[in-house]
């Protein structure tokens, strides 16, 4: 009784204007959080208590929907600082868009880094590509620019993307990840070789969020202020942190002490001044077919040759600022491929045309209609709109001297009412029959070789141990699938990966393990199998308690 009369006293004497009194979410300040009302001190509770069922209420529903894919992830604030040049031209020749006009010309960010097909929790050292999305809050409103740190993807349309990443989740049945259902997926999907080379690389596990590059991955446009469009390839190159990547073993050894390791990395870099900095840079192409190349230019599974197509810096971006509530900034954060400022433009590219309604779209279904009158989503300028209602609404976008009975346009009687343009549309012509046909120069193993022949020796090591590893655990018709398909990429490609399945099976017939069940784990874990085992015959009995 003597405590609570000690903490009732300590309570009252902060008094209800301190500014750390804790209030419940109507503003009433708490003078009890620990004990619910009850009959006695031993119970029963009653239903009045307001605190506790505004409180407990609160935490059954304080997490959204997760996301169905880059779930896990680490944000961070900053700017990006425009160079207002592309080479020796100024960039308006290329855009108009004014957050890369002038030299030195700041724009506030927030960056979202993740792994893309595992849950929230998972490790951040599994085999995956991590996503690295960027929100510029520019003067005329918002600019997303989302990829990932590998340049290109799996599939190059979007009609594919809900099964790749099924095949890529856990067995409906198992609720176990499964190379089988991975590689029965990229078997009869061949322009994926080029992403797989990439992935069961070293590249496939980066070291850390602040050591990885980032891409746009689709092709975009950019339209100046005459109404003419180039295409563009933007890429994101870390500066002084530079780049590192992790073999299988490595990231396996580091998982064993730490599942949080770049999320912990990236604040604590922060935290202690050492900002992580990339440089922004964008490839640039004429606007057509380009019949001259061997695959075609809005292929997102392609990278755009250096030596052809230069990479011309426009610009830096510096994180400096951790976020003062992750729930709130990151996870709420909510980004779009459709998300862009005027001079800015989408491609045809197929893969860019389906992210650009399913991203937004999951983001209305995960967080809510008024998901962009968040903070972290709405933009730093004045928002006018004619949108009303929706769960969640906190404000209405309502314009000074606006007629508040008008909710739509065009109206004469005080509405709102367009904006005048800022230059000339860009209008390209389509002369084409409407169909269901993939592209025409589709070059599925090409640069999938190139990738192969540029890696250092340890690195093709390691993408032919770890495609051994998931290989040998799938069933016949797969893996002579994929072993054609990386003959084609180049002969010795082919010729390690069946050599290496050949060992990596008699291995696992050593061990008697059944391969025919596909329960194996992550993308390349060479031990997945192993733990299984170990935690049969290396754990310690216990005594019943």
């Amino acid at each position: 009784m003597k405590d609570n009369q000690n903490k009732s006293t300590a309570a009252s004497g902060n008094g209800a204007d301190d500014k750390r009194t804790l209030t419940t979410r109507q503003g009433h300040p708490v003078t009890d959080n620990q004990n619910i009302r009850t009959v006695g001190n031993r119970g029963p509770a009653t239903m009045e208590n307001y605190h506790f069922i505004e409180k407990i209420s609160h935490f059954d529903r304080e997490r959204v929907p997760e996301r169905v894919v880059h779930a896990r992830g680490a944000g961070a604030h900053g700017v990006f600082e425009a160079y207002g040049k592309v080479g020796d031209d100024p960039i308006s020749k290329y855009t108009r868009a004014k957050l890369f006009q002038e030299k030195g010309k700041q724009t506030p960010v927030f960056v979202r880094f993740s792994t893309v097909g595992h849950p929230s929790g998972s490790p951040e050292t599994l085999r995956d590509p991590r996503g690295f999305a960027v929100k510029f809050y520019t003067e005329d409103g918002n600019w997303d620019l989302v990829g990932n740190n590998l340049k290109i993807f799996f599939i190059r349309d979007a009609m594919k993307f809900p099964d790749l990443i099924h095949s890529q989740k856990p067995d409906p049945i198992t609720n176990i990840q499964s190379a089988g259902r991975i590689f029965d997926f990229f078997s009869g999907t061949p322009e994926a070789t080029h992403m797989v080379t990439f992935l069961y690389s070293p590249w496939g596990i980066p070291a850390t969020y602040r050591q990885m590059q980032g891409s746009g991955v689709n092709t975009y446009k950019w339209v100046n202020a005459d109404g003419e469009a180039v295409l563009v390839k933007y890429h994101w190159e870390p500066m002084k942190q530079g780049i590192r990547n992790l073999t299988q073993k490595e990231a396996q050894e580091i998982q064993a002490k730490n599942f949080n390791h770049a999320t912990q990395d990236l604040y604590e870099a922060i935290e202690r001044g050492d900002y992580p900095e990339w440089e922004l840079n964008v490839q640039i192409m004429s606007d057509d077919e380009h019949p001259e190349l061997d695959f075609d230019p809005l292929d997102d599974t392609k990278l755009w040759p250096r030596e052809q197509f230069p990479w011309y810096p426009v610009g830096k971006m510096t994180l400096n600022r951790n976020p003062e509530d992750y729930f709130n900034e990151v996870e709420l954060s909510a980004f779009g491929t459709g998300v862009l400022v005027d001079g800015l433009d989408f491609s045809d590219d197929k893969m860019l045309q389906g992210r650009t309604f399913s991203y937004s779209d999951t983001q209305r279904y995960r967080v809510g209609a008024n998901y962009l009158q968040l903070p972290i989503n709405a933009p730093k300028k004045q928002v006018y709109t004619n949108q009303r209602g929706g769960a969640m609404a906190f404000k209405t976008d309502f314009a000074p001297g606006q007629n508040k009975h008008v909710n739509y346009e065009p109206s004469v009687l005080g509405g709102l009412s367009e904006a005048p343009k800022p230059g000339k549309d860009y209008m390209p012509r389509y002369e084409a029959n409407l169909t269901r046909q993939h592209i025409d120069r589709t070059n599925h193993f090409g640069q999938a070789g190139d990738t192969y022949r540029n890696f250092e020796d340890w690195e093709r090591d390691e993408l032919i141990n770890n495609l051994s590893n998931d290989l040998a655990s799938c069933d016949k018709r797969i893996q002579d699938k994929m072993v054609e398909y990386f003959t084609q990429a180049d002969e010795d490609y082919g010729r390690r990966v069946a050599e290496g399945i050949k060992m990596m099976t008699e291995k696992m017939m050593k061990m008697k393990k059944n391969m025919s069940e596909g329960t194996d784990g992550p993308e390349g874990n060479v031990t997945g199998e192993e733990a299984v085992e170990d935690a049969q015959t290396k754990s310690h009995p216990g005594k019943q308690y």
